[in-house]
């Protein structure tokens, strides 16, 4: 069997931040759920014994939990690679020195525009100087710096602008990655969207920035599944390569299967071994034996592995489908439905979006 080698441990839905596009899900849990610092050693551990390489610290804002320095330190004694995934909000020089003498390894910082209001309009609250500070701090303190730009329908024309930027903070990578539509993102969708028109004005500047940019700057471009002739892989395929742990100790192959109707396999009943080998969760869609037609005889089967369980999900009612995003799918037109709509809207910036809520608060 395939083993990890990426562990997303997600500490905490707690956030600074109210972004409309967030995959969390629409109920937050409660932060007295959340699994301890001995808890998430103990997960860490396991995952190590595991075969996990990388371990992303994320959340929510991860910045929040008070033992962040003392999980990076963890993770770097068993000799796991460290990235810290965060809005930046609340990265001090002192936490910064911490996390350093802890042996975190690299940082990515969220970026939700290329200038103040805006990015901050978009976050929900004012970040975009402290962001950027944050990130000149990244660098002066040597850690490679990744920049996580969300693209959809409010920003994709900008992204000239979103580049120039990354240039100006002496970014190593920068991920331009459109919208995926599930959590919160997948309530605002409409508004987010953007139209082909779009997108075809941003992928020849992407281009060129990839190209001027070789050698200095990695420029990875992921356009919405929406527009795709064919679904992306889902995380490599269903339990093959990565988990994620939620803040209660819930494990999922992938961010957004919280929302599929699955039995639940978490670490404070099961061991991360037990989950990953023998649940129920983890062996649903593992393979092709579940596929259906027309995947099962898909020369791209083993390719695309039927695309997204969660967006089949959330399109259809019924995660073992086809992803609709497949132009071979029965329900492709769920799709092109969305994306004409998107392209006969008049205002690229008229719909109203919805800010993520704060923890514990559902819709």
């Amino acid at each position: 069997m395939d083993r990890p080698f990426g562990l997303l441990a997600e500490l905490t839905h707690a956030c600074p931040l109210h972004c409309p596009y967030c995959s969390n899900p629409l109920d937050l849990a409660d932060p007295r759920t959340e699994l301890t610092t001995r808890e998430w050693r103990r997960v860490v551990a396991e995952a190590a014994e595991l075969g996990v390489l990388h371990l992303h610290l994320s959340g929510g804002e991860p910045l929040r939990r008070r033992d962040l320095v003392e999980i990076v330190h963890g993770a770097h004694e068993l000799g796991l690679y460290t990235n810290l995934i965060t809005s930046a909000v609340g990265l001090s020089p002192r936490r910064a020195e911490q996390l350093r003498a802890a042996g975190l390894d690299h940082v990515q910082i969220s970026i939700q525009a290329d200038e103040p209001a805006l990015s901050d309009r978009i976050a929900g609250t004012p970040s975009f100087a402290r962001k950027t500070a944050a990130a000149r701090l990244v660098k002066e303190l040597g850690w490679p710096l990744t920049l996580n730009v969300v693209l959809h329908r409010h920003t994709i024309d900008r992204v000239e602008r979103i580049l120039g930027l990354a240039e100006e903070l002496a970014a190593d990578r920068i991920e331009l990655a459109n919208t995926q539509y599930y959590g919160w993102a997948w309530h605002n969708r409409d508004g987010l969207l953007p139209s082909r028109a779009q997108l075809e004005r941003a992928e020849p500047v992407v281009r060129a920035a990839r190209e001027r940019l070789r050698g200095r700057m990695e420029v990875v471009y992921v356009i919405p599944d929406y527009h795709n002739l064919y679904p992306k892989p889902c995380m490599g395929g269903w339990g093959r390569r990565q988990l994620t742990v939620e803040p209660g100790g819930d494990v999922l192959p992938c961010p957004p299967a919280h929302a599929l109707p699955l039995p639940r396999a978490g670490v404070r009943e099961h061991s991360l071994a037990w989950i990953w080998e023998r649940s129920p969760l983890f062996q649903r869609f593992r393979g092709t034996d579940w596929m259906p037609e027309p995947c099962r005889s898909c020369e791209r089967r083993e390719v695309d592995f039927g695309g997204c369980r969660c967006q089949a999900f959330l399109l259809t009612g019924d995660a073992a489908r086809t992803d609709p995003v497949c132009h071979l799918s029965p329900d492709h037109g769920i799709v092109a439905a969305a994306v004409r709509a998107a392209d006969e809207a008049d205002h690229a910036h008229d719909a109203v979006l919805a800010p993520r809520p704060h923890p514990g608060r559902s819709v």
